[in-house]
């Protein structure tokens, strides 16, 4: 499964954002339910300036109220810089955050946020897209839509998967944005009621696919698509599936360089684990996409879960912001 490597600069040298380590703040202005347990969040400027433009496919790393990162893709029109908004799903199985976001979050408070980074932008010289998306995966690709229609750049069809109507999220303003473009899908949780999408990609056309949900959708597109030109379907993903952080247990991580030994807990990763002891180590994802926490090991087994080390440099390297270790320690050169 692959995922564009590019990266958004967006932002404008113009705009008046104060920057600490690339984070800003942003004044959550509303909370709105958008279906069951999924919450959207409109955040504006905290002094009303401009905020930083992005690119349709962006993401935010949101620093939230329980003090761990986490990264939420945009969902409004890239047009308005007035404001962004992000939809997030509250996760009983995730590692907290998106808890932390729908039950501590209120209208009126500060949160500190990153520039939007791009690893699902559009492919500029298209003009036919087919959007695939999963329950909460209709984030970016609602921006996405967006953008299209706004700019008249292309053709698209959406196909949206989810498990019943009350779980779907912005039906109403997707149906009534996007008249005729839709195919709502909903299969009660039963595998055997999914969407058939084989009759969409048994004959390669000239459209480029874009995809985002949980991992079984994208590894069936993936499948069917496989057949397809070279570069022209797309995934997004944050990382690993979430049902794994129940099996999450914790160990130590030795610091060879100074001796240190940093204990990381079962909701932690090994990076907010370091971030809290005061250690800096380079982080920009934080979903194991990116490869800008890739760190030296020196002993110890680990649990990969990044999309990024190649499969001669696992032996050497590890991602701290997802990895785990399988051993009672790992050593990094740290």
């Amino acid at each position: 499964m692959s995922v564009n490597p590019s990266v958004a600069t967006g932002a404008s040298a113009a705009v008046s954002v104060p920057l600490k380590d690339d984070f800003f703040n942003v004044r959550v202005v509303k909370k709105e339910a958008v279906a069951q347990g999924i919450y959207l969040f409109e955040l504006r400027h905290f002094d009303g300036a401009p905020l930083p433009t992005f690119t349709p496919g962006s993401h935010l790393t949101v620093q939230v109220p329980s003090g761990v990162r986490r990264n939420y893709s945009l969902c409004s029109d890239p047009a308005d810089t007035g404001m962004y908004q992000i939809a997030v799903k509250r996760d009983e199985a995730g590692r907290g955050g998106s808890i932390s976001m729908a039950d501590d979050v209120q209208v009126g408070q500060l949160l500190s946020v990153s520039w939007p980074r791009n690893n699902f932008e559009l492919v500029e010289r298209a003009n036919n897209f087919i959007f695939v998306a999963g329950g909460i995966g209709i984030t970016p690709i609602l921006s996405m839509m967006r953008h299209l229609k706004n700019t008249g750049q292309g053709e698209f069809k959406l196909y949206y998967c989810t498990r019943d109507e009350a779980g779907t999220a912005f039906i109403d303003h997707i149906k009534s944005e996007f008249s005729g473009q839709v195919q709502i899908h909903h299969d009660n949780g039963d595998m055997a009621q999914a969407l058939d999408l084989w009759p969409v990609f048994e004959k390669p056309g000239n459209a480029h696919v874009y995809c985002c949900g949980p991992k079984g959708l994208m590894d069936s597109v993936d499948d069917m698509s496989g057949h397809w030109p070279s570069g022209s379907v797309h995934f997004e993903s944050f990382g690993v599936d979430a049902k794994a952080f129940a099996e999450d247990k914790p160990f130590d991580v030795r610091l060879a360089k100074t001796g240190t030994t940093v204990h990381v807990g079962a909701d932690q990763t090994i990076l907010e684990a370091l971030r809290g002891a005061g250690v800096r180590v380079p982080s920009s994802c934080e979903s194991g996409t990116c490869g800008s926490c890739k760190t030296r090991l020196l002993a110890g087994e680990v649990e990969r879960r990044d999309m990024v080390l190649i499969e001669e440099e696992k032996q050497d390297y590890i991602m701290v912001c997802v990895s785990r270790a399988k051993s009672d320690e790992l050593v990094l050169d740290l």
